[in-house]
């Protein structure tokens, strides 16, 4: 998958997730439960993640942050107020 730009909608428990390539080409649109997301973000390339800024956008970036430094990947965040 080349997907360049992802897109996360958060919620309690389910999240919506929009990837998208480097020409703007949707690339998937799909729901995700919590206990599905750092197992599907494992599988995804280096890319730009953007989510709104709020106290569980922080908890994730963490999380996601954390892992990619286990995998060896760099892992880009943009917040939207």
């Amino acid at each position: 998958m080349n997907v360049k730009t992802i897109g996360i909608d958060l919620a309690k428990e389910v999240f919506q997730v929009h990837g998208i390539d480097k020409h703007g080409k949707r690339l998937f649109n799909k729901q995700l439960k919590r206990a599905k997301m750092l197992s599907f973000f494992a599988n995804i390339p280096p890319c730009l993640i953007g989510m709104e800024a709020c106290a569980s956008a922080r908890f994730w970036v963490g999380k996601l942050m954390s892992m990619q430094k286990a995998q060896g990947k760099t892992l880009q965040f943009s917040w939207r107020d």
